[in-house]
């Protein structure tokens, strides 16, 4: 038997009012009537109060007798089981795991801050129950050998792969659903449905975290520059043609040079430019 199956319990209301039956009747034998074979449906009575068990919402109780499995009550209620059984009571509520970030390395190498949520619940009592050791314990080391699994398999972000069309940072519902049916598969055997698992938190690593910061604002500093010299060289280009097209002035190539210069100097510079005015002749 590797599978979970029902076990039909008697109801603990029938059952009390027998085992009260004979505990009082024997009870009141024995002091009155001076019947002590009574005694033995005494002593039935009192153990039988050990099988009641009673099973809350979204609650089971796994039943054993002797190491044999007998099933499982899955019905919440009052009930009453052979005083003989072991019982384990397993929850069946979802429940919440909110793990630390734990560092990683990506797929490149670089070392990475990786944090998830997993919501999940016990399907089959029997498996938890007897196929692991501690089904909550299994839970939280599966989850975190899903992380580094996951987190081998992308880079954190594309700067250093281009090509990389999913990335930890940015790979979304996509990524989710990757580590969502890695930490299915793992816990498959511990009887654990994964109802949801998403990443909610990453980061580089404390030791990598500065200069990764420092590539992140170069990169972004160089593409606002490309930016600003594209439209520098436009507006040098609308400058010298209206110069032109209207015979404002005549300039050689050397005063074209100079006047580019110039004004490359003032449309790409981050601060503002003082200039000098001169009052004389141009030459």
């Amino acid at each position: 038997m590797n599978k979970e199956k029902e076990f039909s319990a008697i109801s603990g209301y029938i059952a009390v009012t027998i085992i009260l039956l004979m505990i009082i009747i024997p009870i009141l034998g024995i002091i009155f009537l001076k019947m002590l074979l009574l005694i033995p449906i005494l002593v039935l009575g009192l153990f039988g109060i050990i099988g009641f068990v009673i099973v809350n919402p979204n609650e089971s109780s796994v039943l054993t007798l002797f190491g044999d499995y007998k099933g499982s009550i899955r019905k919440n209620g009052f009930w009453w089981v052979n005083p003989f059984f072991v019982k384990k009571t397993i929850s069946l509520r979802a429940r919440n795991l909110d793990s630390d970030p734990i560092k990683v390395n990506d797929k490149l190498g670089n070392p990475v801050m990786i944090g998830v949520v997993l919501v999940w619940k016990v399907r089959e009592t029997y498996k938890a129950a007897f196929e692991v050791d501690d089904y909550v314990h299994f839970v939280d080391v599966q989850s975190e050998a899903a992380i580094r699994k996951l987190a081998g398999h992308y880079p954190y972000d594309n700067f250093e792969d281009e090509k990389a069309e999913i990335t930890l940072r940015s790979g979304g519902d996509e990524v989710n659903d990757v580590l969502e049916n890695e930490i299915s598969e793992r816990l498959q055997i511990a009887g654990v449905e994964v109802i949801e698992a998403r990443i909610n938190y990453i980061a580089y690593a404390q030791e990598i975290a500065g200069a990764m910061l420092k590539r992140q604002q170069a990169t972004a500093i160089v593409a606002a520059r490309a930016k600003i010299v594209e439209g520098a060289v436009g507006m040098v280009e609308m400058a010298l043609a209206m110069l032109s097209e209207k015979n404002i002035i005549e300039l050689d190539d050397e005063r074209k040079a100079t006047m580019v210069s110039n004004l490359m100097v003032v449309l790409t510079s981050d601060k503002d430019v003082s200039p000098i005015v001169n009052t004389g002749t141009i030459y």
